[in-house]
């Protein structure tokens, strides 16, 4: 694929191709889709094993099977991409991942395993190729405002996900029967858009691990936003139950995390096309940090809980928006797709360590593990940005 090439605000390259506005409507149409059943579907697979007895330790581990999928399929996207067409692996990765869903009612807990492995890959290479839609399409100089745009768009259908559990119940078939139907409408827009999707002709300048660590502010925000999406979205449920709320309520809670994600990411996406998106990170970072003292103090209280938590996680939500901005100034073409893979890879990676340490944390400190664990991953980060900022500065 080809693309004009122009010098990015972070000192990189940004591209201006994949079927503009058509390519954009169309591929954000479709992950906005695959982001409403995919908020449907994490909810209730956690509180279907609970139901059934499993521990949170476990919970955790079988939801950290979508992040081990995105790290073994992640490598291979571009190439099978390349071989079958963007917008055609596209179709094939929803209609894989709703499939699977109505199979979780009915299997037995040990073949969970096997099942999140089968649909975590589908879902990152909805995920992979999507964004490197998206960032072919965006104009350069509104790269952040766009990314805003996608990621408030997939926040509402995150935020949308809860409240159809609430109506349809988080017990017996049929919430599984519509989250697979939900998924499945994410096709309609690759369609639509099909003759302008990304082609890929060629391979990308290095190999694939050589992209993990070209960007590391990025892919480190890609890891951390991985812990904190994947880990709250699974547990946060469990861990209102765990302060004092009630089954229907817990449920809510996701709404106030996303509801601040969809008034917050386009705000953040126009301040990154004007700031250095590098000390943004940074600020972000110390924000999230400051928030897992805060949570604790206003859990057991409903609204003051729900505004916390819509602040907090609209702040922490902007790490995955101005991030992938600041990738997407770094490359263009086919190293853009291999990059993003990179990105998609790293934010898996926190998928696979997030819910597992935090699911494991609120079994050490029931229930406040949960925020012990989330700060020392914002500290991590926040030790990555610093230095990486330092040696910038002294080059």
């Amino acid at each position: 694929m080809t693309g004009e090439v122009i010098p990015g605000r972070d000192g990189g390259a940004e591209q201006h191709a994949g079927g503009g506005i058509a390519g954009l409507v169309a591929a954000i149409g479709s992950i906005a889709a695959v982001g409403l059943g995919f908020s449907i579907t994490l909810p209730l697979l956690a509180l279907t094993l609970e139901d059934r007895g499993i521990s949170s330790t476990w919970i955790g581990l079988n939801t950290a099977f979508w992040g081990l999928a995105s790290l073994g399929i992640t490598p291979f996207v571009s190439r099978l991409a390349t071989r079958f067409g963007t917008g055609q692996m596209l179709i094939l990765s929803i209609l894989v991942l709703a499939a699977c869903l109505p199979v979780f009612y009915f299997a037995p807990f040990w073949l969970w395993f096997p099942l999140r492995l089968i649909a975590g890959a589908a879902l990152t290479i909805t995920f992979v190729l999507s964004e490197f839609w998206i960032s072919s399409a965006a104009p350069p100089e509104r790269r952040g405002i766009i990314m805003g745009i996608y990621v408030s768009v997939l926040s509402a259908g995150f935020a949308l996900g809860p409240g159809i559990l609430s109506i349809t119940g988080t017990r017996g078939l049929t919430p599984f029967i519509t989250g697979a139907c939900v998924l499945a409408l994410g096709i309609l827009p690759v369609l639509a858009g099909l003759k302008v999707a990304p082609k890929l002709g060629h391979r990308p300048s290095g190999s694939f691990a050589r992209f993990l660590v070209l960007a590391p502010i990025a892919t480190g925000a890609a890891l951390l936003f991985g812990v904190v999406e994947s880990g709250a979205f699974a547990l946060l449920p469990i861990y209102g139950q765990r302060v004092g709320h009630d089954r229907e309520t817990v449920i809510l809670l996701g709404i106030a995390v996303t509801i601040g994600n969809i008034l917050l990411q386009m705000p953040m996406g126009l301040l990154s096309d004007r700031v250095d998106r590098r000390k943004l990170l940074l600020a972000i970072a110390t924000f999230g940090l400051a928030g897992t003292v805060v949570l604790p103090l206003v859990s057991a209280d409903f609204w003051p809980f729900m505004i916390a938590l819509g602040i907090w996680g609209g702040t922490i939500g902007s790490l995955y928006t101005v991030g992938l901005a600041h990738l997407g100034s770094r490359f263009t073409g086919e190293d853009l797709a291999a990059a993003n893979a990179a990105y998609i890879f790293c934010y898996s990676l926190g998928g696979l360590a997030g819910p597992a340490t935090l699911g494991a944390a609120m079994d050490i400190v029931d229930p406040h593990g949960f925020e012990i664990a989330l700060g020392l991953f914002f500290c991590a980060y926040l030790l990555l940005v610093v230095t990486r900022i330092r040696r910038i500065t002294v080059a």
